[in-house]
């Protein structure tokens, strides 16, 4: 068998047929339940393991971990995924597999590993370069896509569809080539950062998803030009803001759980003083309570701001299957319409050095404002209430999407790396 899988970010059902992609290829649209937490790590450790969050342990984007009491975002070793991958047996009977542009990748027991992989200059920027495995295919890559893969075009202010163009040009190249793997999980972000910027009905949004569709019409057809079966699905469906942003960690701070060190009068938080500490990540918030009598307290807490939807005690995350050691103890989703941003601080004098800046790794929680310019020059934006678009949710208007030439039909994101798997053994 040989078969290309796409990851489609952000692509919503709803969305998808109010704007008439209702076909691609001639494989018609299906309505697709997500994983819950709807989130870009959550979706692909459950679609390579066949697994729930519960078990592969990508509860979300970033964790706390307990023992250093530091978060970890967009960490990229694939230890990170626990359990046998859908393709195992695959690659035991003589198949190849290729992963390009996925979480978790970077020490993945496959044939061909494409990610980012900048250097962080000690004097601040960095050098833009991709970890590739073998060393040669990145530069075949960007021989096909017609040059090397630009980082900025990928996440921050400058984040646009070329990133997306660039991954498919490749991917379309590499599937016409003697160097293709006979199975290739891959992802196109084309949508996730002008719905975030701007909603579901705007201009730049539309503009997007009709570059998906090109995007999308390419690899269909450069796949089964080359003998391949073809599953692109939509990890989350993104929802416009329509009500307003919940700030955890100021509540925890106000309330004395949370403690924070001030260091040239900008505040940072102090995780071995605290009691309490909230790891935001879109529309669920991750709260580790250090101390154990603190989880009554926050428990109330939280369930007291506008806009929480669930506060997930661990019988709760046990009966949605979220619950994980490297989990939380509170798992807090947002009402419709609503997101959870980080900040603990309440002034912009007080916010830490990396508030202004695409810091992905730094930053203890998921920052959407760094899709915008600030007013400073290379600064980033610290206004939450730009951000018109959020994910997260796997309730009702939240279903995702699949484009198939598989003749299947699963009703969720798990039943289909479930009946992946079964075809590929």
């Amino acid at each position: 068998m040989k078969l290309l899988i796409t990851q489609i970010a952000g692509l919503g059902y709803e969305f998808a047929e109010a704007n008439g992609l209702t076909k691609v290829c001639g494989c018609d649209v299906q309505k697709l339940k997500p994983q819950f937490p709807a989130l870009t790590c959550t979706a692909q450790a459950t679609l390579r393991t066949a697994l729930p969050p519960s078990r592969h342990g990508m509860i979300a984007n970033g964790f706390m971990d307990r023992n250093l009491r530091k978060v970890l975002f967009w960490e990229q070793s694939s230890a990170l995924v626990a359990g046998a991958r859908i393709w195992d047996r695959f690659r035991k009977n003589g198949g190849t597999v290729g992963m390009t542009f996925i979480q978790q990748s970077l020490g993945e027991k496959v044939d061909q590993v494409l990610s980012p992989s900048p250097i962080h200059k000690h004097g601040g920027g960095m050098i833009m370069d991709c970890s590739s495995r073998p060393e040669s295919l990145y530069a075949a890559l960007s021989q096909y896509a017609g040059g090397p893969f630009k980082l900025q075009r990928y996440w921050g202010p400058l984040a646009s569809p070329a990133s997306s163009l660039w991954i498919a040009k490749a991917m379309a190249g590499l599937l016409g080539s003697a160097d293709a793997p006979d199975m290739l999980f891959t992802y196109l972000p084309c949508l996730d950062y002008d719905l975030q910027r701007y909603g579901t009905g705007h201009k730049k949004s539309l503009k997007a998803l009709k570059e998906l569709q090109q995007e999308l019409s390419l690899l269909f057809k450069t796949a089964t030009d080359n003998g391949y079966e073809v599953v692109a699905f939509g990890d989350y469906a993104i929802t416009d803001v329509t009500e307003g942003i919940i700030y955890p960690n100021r509540a925890l701070k106000k309330a004395g759980l949370l403690k924070t060190r001030k260091i040239r009068k900008m505040l940072y938080p102090d995780m071995h003083n605290s009691r309490a500490f909230a790891v935001v990540d879109h529309q669920v918030a991750l709260i580790t309570c250090f101390d154990i009598s603190a989880v009554e307290k926050t428990a109330e807490l939280i369930r007291s701001l506008d806009g929480v939807d669930e506060v997930m005690s661990a019988e709760r995350q046990c009966e949605m299957q979220v619950d994980h050691p490297r989990g939380c103890d509170l798992l807090v989703t947002a009402k419709p319409g609503c997101w959870f941003a980080y900040p603990w601080w309440n002034y912009k004098e007080e916010a830490p050095d990396y508030a202004g800046h695409v810091d992905i790794h730094n930053k203890p929680g998921y920052d959407p404002c760094e899709l915008f310019f600030g007013s400073a020059t290379l600064h980033t934006s610290q206004d939450a209430a730009k951000i018109r678009g959020t994910h997260g949710l796997s309730g009702p208007g939240c279903e995702t999407t699949l484009f198939t030439t598989i003749d299947f039909n699963p009703e969720t994101l798990l039943e289909l790396s479930l009946q992946l798997k079964e075809r590929l053994t």
